[in-house]
């Protein structure tokens, strides 16, 4: 009996995966290109060569934006596996001993804001270290420091209360955030959104509104930036926020309309005296994070 001849199925590029998953996250070429530090018409034509391949459309493409088409969702699921399984192979030789547990603390705002993109480009540059995370407010995640409950936490420090502590890795201005074309400023008194007791951004807003006698009541209080977003957009409130943090559906407030300037504040990286060499891989990949976010802004 004869048997049909079947050529070997071709084998995937793990630069080219890398390329397409890029594209599938960012929604474009051009911000994907950038990502994988290539050229667009070089990403164009690893995307057109990897079409080739499978024999199949991955994306949808118009004057905007691109998706993906179903067999594009398919491979989006086996790229990341294999990219991850690489990662791991060759961390395993090149890198060894960066493997274990490392203990970082850090805010509510900066976890929900930050650390999401932080600790997956992290986790696929060393995915034998395990990032445990805790999030609390500055001052108990400091608590924890010196408890020696942390390996190393980021916390936020106003310039005026706090002593100099840390490393800054980052500084950014407090605003006044209220809903886009919303009135919630112009209600006597003022109706704020604060986080709980124990927050410097909270001790500065309340602080400021009583120098400059703005009459003023707590509408809402959380630990929670999502809950002091939903009060904003709604116009429910105003909040003290990070001018970072003001988007598309939030306006900057100031003297205009009749609110005092608030604070500057530093991002500080505070870390234990002896790091291991897995705790000193998140501290640096800290540092580039937030100057990537400097240089972007």
């Amino acid at each position: 009996m004869t048997v049909p001849f079947r050529p070997p199925l071709p084998l995937l590029d793990i630069d080219i995966l890398r390329t397409f998953v890029a594209i599938a996250e960012t929604g474009n070429f051009s911000t994907a290109a950038e990502a994988v530090l290539r050229t667009p018409s070089a990403v164009s034509m690893q995307i057109k060569k990897l079409e080739e391949q499978l024999k199949t459309t991955l994306f949808l493409r118009d004057a905007r934006s691109v998706s993906l088409t179903q067999n594009g969702e398919m491979l989006l699921s086996y790229a990341r596996r294999m990219l991850a399984l690489s990662n791991e192979a060759v961390s395993r030789f090149v890198m060894p001993d960066l493997a274990g547990v490392v203990r970082l603390g850090a805010p509510d705002d900066i976890a929900e804001r930050l650390l999401p993109k932080l600790l997956k480009d992290f986790g696929e540059s060393f995915p034998g270290i395990m990032v445990d995370v805790t999030v609390d407010q500055s001052l108990q995640l400091r608590r924890r420091m010196d408890e020696q409950r942390l390996d190393l936490t980021l916390i936020n420090c106003a310039t005026r209360p706090f002593p100099s502590t840390g490393e800054v890795i980052h500084s950014e201005r407090l605003v006044w955030a209220g809903a886009k074309c919303g009135n919630a400023y112009l209600r006597d008194p003022l109706p704020i959104s604060v986080w709980e007791d124990g927050c410097v951004w909270r001790q500065d807003a309340i602080s400021q509104l009583d120098r400059h006698k703005r009459s003023y009541r707590i509408a809402y209080a959380s630990s929670h930036t999502m809950a002091q977003r939903a009060a904003v957009v709604s116009d429910l409130a105003i909040a003290p926020f990070p001018l970072s943090y003001v988007t598309s559906d939030m306006q900057v407030l100031g003297a205009k309309e009749g609110l005092p300037e608030l604070i500057s504040f530093d991002i500080r990286l505070l870390t234990a005296p002896h790091l291991s060499a897995p705790a000193k891989a998140v501290a640096e990949s800290m540092r580039e994070a937030f100057g990537a976010l400097a240089t972007a802004a």
